[in-house]
């Protein structure tokens, strides 16, 4: 995965960050904004124009590269890399070991030799919107987007879109159900025009989903 260098000057002044708790071994660039009530534990690194939002937790040893974006709420386990390219919305869980990628041609040099500079390579943007959970040991690659309350399993290689509610499992990930917001399986129900009516049978809860995409579970 490539740490894209930022074209951005660092700031001179540390910025004010209010009620945020931040592990004396983290490494917090004073060019990042984090929100208040967030917490970056032991050996962090979080790079350059970043935005993290409130109450998040970084769990230890997270890497967020230059330019990633955070919402609220978020929660990131242990050894998370995240790197530039990334936005993940409010309230997503990132499991232990999750790796989100962002090369789908990655070379370490061009066919001449020579190192490849920043210019040499596509940066893959990835998406992960409001509510998603990711696995432990999953890894995202890049120009993909995981939908609202989508459940990532643990080990999981998400090579393409993910339904919102889908869950996924597998290498690579391959749609094999949805879930609930509270994060149970849900059922088939009746169907009304291009919806169908899915239940939660843990919570009850009726769930849209466009027939369509209902359809495509393997």
């Amino acid at each position: 995965m490539k740490h894209h260098k930022s074209k951005r000057p660092h700031r001179s002044l540390r910025p004010v960050r209010s009620n945020v708790r931040i592990h004396p071994t983290a490494d917090v660039s004073d060019g990042a904004e984090v929100g208040a009530g967030t917490s970056i534990w032991h050996q962090c690194q979080v790079r350059e124009d970043v935005h993290i939002g409130s109450n998040c937790i970084l769990g230890k040893g997270v890497y967020v590269d230059f330019g990633v974006k955070i919402g609220d709420n978020v929660k990131v386990q242990n050894y998370v890399s995240i790197y530039h390219g990334v936005e993940i919305e409010d309230g997503v869980f990132v499991g232990p070991h999750v790796c989100f990628t962002n090369d789908n041609l990655p070379r370490a040099i061009n066919p001449d030799g020579s190192p490849k500079a920043n210019d040499d390579w596509v940066l893959g943007r990835i998406l992960v919107k409001r509510g998603a959970a990711l696995g432990a040991n999953s890894t995202i690659l890049p120009k993909v987007v995981i939908g609202e309350w989508a459940l990532v399993g643990s080990g999981a290689v998400v090579t393409k879109d993910v339904p919102a509610h889908g869950l996924v499992v597998g290498n690579p990930a391959r749609l094999i159900g949805f879930v609930c917001a509270c994060g149970a399986r849900l059922e088939a129900g009746p169907v009304t025009g291009e919806l169908l009516q899915a239940h939660c049978s843990a919570c009850g809860k009726i769930t849209e989903i466009p027939l369509e995409t209902w359809r495509k579970v393997q």
